[in-house]
C-alpha cells in the first residue's frame, strides 16, 4: 500500500527556492544536524550547486515517516531562519509561498519562522503499527482538503474518522465487527475494549483508577457523540433539501480538533504497552 507523502513536493521545492543565497557548507550543516546524509550521485535537476545540495539531502527523507518529516521540518526552520537573518533589512523578501504551500499539507509557518501542525498532524506517530491505517488515512487527508474552503464536508470527515478509528480498535482487539454498528455503539465498545468506558469498574490502580480520570473519560465519550450529532445536523454525507448555512472554518475546526482528541486518545492507549487494558487482557 502507498503511504502518503506528509510534505508534498509543492512544499520542498518553495524552500529548496530560497536556498540560493546560503553557503553549501551551511546547507549541509542544517541537515547533518538532524541526521540525514546526502544521496550520492543524485541526478542534477538544473545547475544550482546550492539547490543541487539541498535536494541531495531532501531525497534521504522518507516524506511518509512522521519521525523523518518532524526532522526534516526542523531543517527546514533553521534554514528559513538562517535566510531571514542573512537578508537583513530586505523588504522583499518573502516566504508566502512556503506558507501557503504548507498550510494545504496541514501545516502553518508562524511569524517565528517555527513549522507547526495545524490540525491532526499527531495522528500520524500511531499509524504506523496498525494493521491497516488506510481508513484512517483517507479521513485525514479529506480533512486536509476541506477543513478551509468546504466545513461541512470536514465535520462529515471529523464524524468519519472517530468511526474509523472505533472499528480498527476493534480489529486490533480481535472484537467482532458488523455492519450494522452505529456509530454510538462502536464508540462505547471500542472505549470498553482499551478500559477507557467511565462506566467499567475494571480492576485499575493508580491515575487510570481516579474519579477525575472517569470524569474526563466521560467528557471523551460525549465529544465522540457530539462530533457525530454536529455532522447530522451540518455535516455533508447525506442528501438534504437545502445547504446548511452560516458554517465557517471555526466550526470545522471545532469538529476536527474534537474528534482528534478522541482518535489521539484512543490510538495512544492501544499503542502504550502499560496501558490496563494489557493486563487485564493477560
Amino acid at each position: 500500500m502507498d503511504m502518503q507523502e506528509l510534505v508534498s513536493r509543492t512544499a520542498r521545492n518553495a524552500v529548496r527556492y530560497h536556498v540560493t543565497g546560503l553557503a553549501v557548507g551551511a546547507i549541509r550543516e542544517y541537515w547533518e544536524n538532524e541526521g540525514f546524509a546526502a544521496v550520492p550521485d543524485l541526478p542534477a535537476r538544473d545547475t544550482s550547486v546550492r539547490r543541487g545540495t539541498f535536494d541531495s539531502y531532501a531525497a534521504a527523507v522518507d516524506w511518509t515517516d512522521h519521525r523523518h518529516v518532524e526532522r526534516a521540518l526542523r531543517v527546514f526552520e533553521a534554514l528559513l531562519r538562517r535566510i531571514n537573518r542573512d537578508s537583513g533589512d530586505d523588504s522583499t523578501l518573502s516566504f508566502d509561498e512556503v506558507s501557503d504551500a504548507l498550510v494545504r499539507d496541514g501545516y502553518e509557518l508562524g511569524p517565528d519562522l517555527r513549522i507547526r501542525a495545524r490540525h491532526l498532524g499527531h495522528l500520524q506517530l500511531h499509524l504506523k503499527d496498525l494493521s491497516d491505517p488506510s481508513g484512517i488515512q483517507a479521513e485525514l487527508e479529506r480533512i486536509r482538503r476541506s477543513v478551509a474552503e468546504h466545513p461541512d464536508d470536514a465535520i462529515g470527515a471529523a464524524k468519519q474518522l472517530i468511526e474509523a478509528t472505533a472499528k480498527i480498535v476493534l480489529k486490533e482487539r480481535g472484537e467482532p465487527l458488523s455492519d450494522h454498528d452505529d456509530l454510538a455503539d462502536l464508540v462505547k465498545r471500542s472505549q470498553q475494549s482499551l478500559l477507557l468506558h467511565p462506566r467499567q469498574s475494571p480492576p485499575l490502580s493508580g491515575p487510570d483508577a481516579a474519579g477525575a480520570v472517569k470524569r474526563v473519560l466521560g467528557g471523551l465519550s460525549s465529544i465522540a457523540l457530539g462530533v457525530t450529532e454536529l455532522r447530522n445536523q451540518y455535516g455533508a454525507g447525506h442528501g438534504r433539501l437545502s445547504a446548511p448555512t452560516g458554517l465557517s472554518p471555526r466550526h470545522a475546526r471545532l469538529a476536527v480538533n474534537a474528534a482528534s482528541t478522541w482518535c489521539e486518545v484512543m490510538l495512544e492507549t492501544l499503542a502504550d504497552p502499560s496501558a490496563p487494558w494489557r493486563s487485564a487482557s493477560a
